[in-house]
């Protein structure tokens, strides 16, 4: 097992910041975090820990031990954060390196999430020929999903999470990708902002539908020759992960093997999630995404 993960944390959470107005009911500390922070580091957690804490517990727990942090240019908290001793020590095992992202000339916010692990792949070269993780700092994954992927034998692999066990608003869920797969359980494609006939043609034998969390497991080497070349998305002017996967499927078919699992991924995209979940890290919240002993 290769126990190396990349957490893209590099974004400026433009969609937080230009909600924020329409969020009457966080107190000051939170909407201050919310405002000049990134979503990763919003205080969520008990005594005010950041939500990318709770993140870091997990991965720890599932066996990783090397990390590679995606930050911002323009922000320093993440790293000032885990410089501190008391915070790094609630971590153990776990070595933290980081990756800067940048915003080129012209631009208010970095390149997308290709281009983010772009950066983490050159700033990672000891984990050439090797396996690593990539998922996002602003979802937390349980212990489970990320050891499943730290264990799994295949050369590349994703979390197909069941659409039906998220506990979002049916609308949120209907925007999420969703994943086509063989019935060998390997990757086809995945279709971000899919139409109810695309939803409803992703559905498996069983009636199951899958969507993408943003949580996989890559070979080095084919990943870094996908998203140095990966090309820029002509409506969201990003370079978006998910097309570097087509990439590497359209190269090497069957490469992607799908891991299903059942469970609610706590999720912190806009201001309303706020609050939410910070209820689902409260003791007893019978969150299972933060049980390592939950079962699909």
């Amino acid at each position: 097992m290769d126990p190396n993960i990349a957490i893209l944390a590099g974004g400026v959470s433009s969609r937080m910041k230009k909600a924020l107005a329409d969020a009457a009911d966080l107190d000051a500390s939170l909407r201050r975090d919310a405002a000049e922070k990134p979503k990763a580091m919003i205080g969520v957690g008990g005594s005010g820990r950041p939500f990318i804490d709770h993140l870091l517990e997990n991965v720890a727990a599932a066996g990783y031990r090397n990390v590679c942090i995606v930050v911002g240019e323009r922000d320093g908290s993440i790293r000032e954060y885990y410089e501190n001793p008391e915070n790094a020590r609630r971590l153990p095992g776990l070595e933290i390196r980081y990756a800067l992202q940048p915003i080129p000339a012209g631009r208010t916010k970095p390149l997308g999430t290709a281009d983010a692990v772009h950066r983490a792949l050159l700033a990672s070269p000891a984990w050439k020929g090797r396996r690593l993780t990539v998922c996002n700092s602003d979802n937390i994954y349980s212990v489970k999903a990320l050891r499943l992927l730290l264990e799994d034998g295949h050369p590349n692999a994703m979390i197909d999470y069941d659409r039906s066990a998220l506990r979002f608003p049916a609308e949120r869920i209907a925007a999420f990708a969703v994943i086509r797969k063989d019935t060998d359980g390997f990757l086809l494609d995945i279709l971000e902002k899919p139409s109810a006939d695309e939803i409803e043609r992703a559905a498996d034998a069983r009636g199951r539908i899958g969507v993408s969390m943003n949580m996989f497991r890559f070979s080095y080497d084919p990943l870094l020759a996908c998203v140095e070349r990966v090309p820029m998305n002509p409506v969201r002017q990003e370079k978006e992960l998910p097309e570097a996967v087509r990439m590497m499927l359209a190269e090497h078919p069957r490469s992607m093997f799908t891991i299903p699992l059942s469970e609610h991924v706590p999720d912190l995209t806009s201001p309303g999630d706020i609050l939410r979940v910070k209820g689902e890290l409260e003791p007893g919240s019978g969150n299972i995404s933060l049980d390592p002993h939950s079962h699909t």
